[in-house]
């Protein structure tokens, strides 16, 4: 049976890039893999290019909205774009799903976000503190309470994207 290497080696992915992806879809899957501001030259050498072509692609990049830069750095510091991430889940969905489907679906997790709301008696579930138990078991326990719903207030704000996104023929009515 093979076994899956969940986290191949760089030498892997050079040679999977080397083979077949351009220098633009290099920066791009390394870049949206970037969750915090990197220097150009670093995601330059990730995805195994110069650093003139990952700032040429990076600002391209910028300029889709599928990146964010900031322009007060030297070097040029970039990472994804959380926002276009959002859209693009939200567009999936709203594809998948019919409006009904979608509706339910809000309905079922409003349900569970007033569940944790009532148990944990906030509304905000950055204001819970996990360490107010004793116990490993207790605080592992909140701890994952809490990543779960916030898990469910995102999956609420991609899924009235994904209806709105329905609704209007991909699109949003402003606010």
């Amino acid at each position: 049976m093979d076994e899956f290497d969940p986290a191949p080696t760089t030498d892997t992915a050079r040679n999977r890039w080397q083979t077949g992806a351009d220098t633009f879809s290099r920066i791009y899957d390394v870049v949206l893999g970037t969750t915090s501001l990197t220097d150009y030259t670093e995601l330059a050498s990730l995805a195994d290019c110069s650093p003139n072509a990952a700032k040429k692609h990076l600002d391209r990049l910028v300029d889709m909205g599928i990146v964010r830069r900031d322009d007060e750095s030297r070097p040029m510091r970039y990472k994804r774009n959380e926002g276009y991430l959002e859209w693009q889940d939200a567009s999936r969905i709203a594809t998948d799903l019919t409006v009904d489907e979608i509706i339910d679906r809000v309905a079922a997790l409003e349900a569970r976000r007033a569940e944790y709301e009532r148990e944990f008696e906030t509304t905000d579930p950055a204001s819970v503190s996990v360490f107010d138990h004793d116990g490993h078991a207790a605080v592992h326990e909140r701890m994952n309470a809490i990543s779960d719903w916030q898990g469910v207030i995102r999956e609420i704000r991609l899924y009235e994207l994904a209806r709105q996104l329905s609704q209007n023929d991909g699109h949003l009515i402003p606010a």
